[in-house]
This record gives structure tokens, sequence and C-alpha cells, in this order.
């Protein structure tokens, strides 16, 4: 008995260390991916930048919607500033290892942000169901203090959890193969490394998915349906024009979002694969953050004219 229980212990390697196989598979183009990355990179941090910047300057965007449109443009180059610049790391020197303190804290990071995103997409869409369903009380309502308190809600409500669950992942033991199928430290590459059973670590990332996840979109739907059935009420299609469009830019952003994360977290360990699961990180992590500038300058008229009167100035 004690013979087996050495040879089982035997099997398992302390890692201290993994390796970041990111976009190892496609030798020919790690030049191209390099260069692409750092384009990407650049376009993110200026147009949601420029956003957080007319936002704060411009008077006519002094309105609880605008300031919690700035917010989610922060959140969005906190969010690629801890994923991109490791990926150009690793494009640039060919050295995929990171140390075992760094994929937890990358994670835990990574985890946090995506927990704001959820939470602040939900106040966001509240926001949208007070300006449009109760527009006399809404000043009110939404108050600059009122603002700041759901803003820092929304930062800060997933830290605790989102600690104890990265602690949880990376207290398991990690078999021989220390290669991560993935361009970051995300979970379920990292439970594919653990050794044994991990159905009880599985339900609980299904757990605080649900929370996370789940129920700030079933939030979203809540007052999206509210929202709707108010609109149609509006007595004249210019009024329903407008309200829609107040809300088509945030609801494109929640699809988006909600859409790939959703199938990345909730599908079973056995339909994981490493093309598909590094395809929808890509795509929630690092597209939507390039297109969501667009999708709220574009469609946004009071944006529009805040950026001219900036450009103007210069």
């Amino acid at each position: 008995m004690v013979l087996g229980d050495f040879k089982e212990e035997d099997n398992v390697s302390a890692v201290k260390q993994f390796v970041l196989l990111g976009f190892s598979d496609l030798p020919s183009l790690q030049g191209f991916l390099f260069g692409a990355f750092v384009i990407v990179y650049v376009v993110i941090l200026f147009g949601n930048g420029l956003i957080i910047i007319i936002t704060r300057l411009d008077a006519a965007l002094q309105k609880p919607m605008y300031f919690f449109l700035a917010n989610f443009s922060t959140l969005e180059i906190c969010y690629v500033s801890v994923i991109i610049p490791r990926i150009l790391f690793n494009l640039w020197t060919q050295k995929r290892s990171i140390s075992l303190l760094d994929c937890a804290s990358q994670m835990c990071f990574f985890l946090m942000l995506a927990a704001t995103e959820c939470f602040l997409l939900a106040v966001m869409s509240y926001d949208r169901y007070v300006a449009i369903c109760s527009p006399l009380h809404y000043p009110l309502i939404m108050n600059p203090k009122k603002c700041i308190q759901l803003a820092a809600g929304a930062w800060l409500g997933g830290i605790p959890v989102q600690i104890g669950q990265t602690c949880q992942i990376f207290s398991l033991h990690f078999c021989s193969s220390n290669k991560i199928t993935h361009f970051f430290c995300d979970i379920p590459p990292i439970l594919k490394l653990a050794c044994g059973d991990t159905l009880v670590h599985e339900l609980s990332v299904y757990a605080v998915a649900v929370l996370f996840v789940a129920v700030p979109f079933m939030l979203i739907i809540a007052s999206y349906s509210k929202i709707i059935a108010t609109v149609l009420r509006l007595p004249t299609t210019t009024g329903r024009a407008k309200a829609f469009s107040t809300c088509s830019s945030h609801l494109l952003v929640v699809i988006l979002f909600y859409g790939s994360a959703s199938i990345t977290y909730f599908r079973p360990k056995s339909n994981h694969s490493a093309g598909t699961d590094r395809l929808l990180s890509l795509f929630y992590t690092i597209v939507t953050p390039i297109f969501n500038p667009m999708i709220y300058t574009l469609r946004n008229k009071d944006v529009i004219e805040a950026l001219r009167k900036l450009l103007l100035k210069i």
C-alpha cells in the first residue's frame, strides 16, 4: 500500500512553470501574427482611449450613459492589457514559458475583469431601462452618487470570488505535461493538465459562471424586455426609432461578448478542443474590444459630434 502511494505521488510532477503553446502550431506566421497583434493592441488602446477622453471633456456627454461607457472603455483597455503583451512577448522571443505565479496572476486578473465586464454590461442595461421606462425620474434615480456606487460595485464585486477560484485551481496537482494549448492562462486548458478527477473543480467553475455570467445576463434580458415593451407603446415611429437607437449599440456588445463567452465556459469538458477554445477566446478577449469603440461611436450621434469638435480643436 505504501509502495502504491509512492508510485502515485511519483507520477505527479511539481510543476513550477507552464509553456503557453499559443500559436506555435503556425511557425511560418510568427512575424505576421506579431505585427497583427501590435496593430490590434494599438487600435484598441487608441479607440477606447479616445472614448474616455471625449466623455471626460465634452459637456454634452456628462450623463450617466457616457460615464458607464467611459468605465467600459477603461475596462477594455485593462482586459486586453492582461493578455496581448504576453502574446507579443511570446511571439517576439519565442520563449513560451510562464511561471506558476505569473500564470495564476494572469488568470486572476482576467477573471476579475471578465466579472467586471458582466456586471458593467448589466449596469448599463439598467441605466437604459431607467432612461426609457422612467424618463421623468431618471435624473433622480441615476444621480452621480448612484452611478459611482454602481460602477464601484461592478469593478469590485468579483474580486473575492475570483481570487478564491484562482487559488482553488492552482492548488491542484498537475501531471507530467505542463504545456497549455492556449495563448493565455484560461481555466479550461489549465484544468486539462490537472491530475485525477477534477469534477468538483469543474462544478465550481460552472457555479461561478452562473453567478457572474448567467445572473447578469438574465438581468439584462429582464431590462430589455421592459424596454422593448415600453418602446412598442410609444405613439410615434420617430420616438420608437430614437429609443431603440440608444439601446442597439449596447445590445450588440452584449450579444458579442455573452455569445462567445457562454459557449466557452458552459460547454462540457469533453467538447473542448484547443482550436475551438482559442478561436472563441480570441473573439471575446480581443475582437470585441476592437469593435466596441466603433459600435458605440458610429451608432451614436452625440459621440460623433463630440469627436468632431475634438478633432476641430486639434
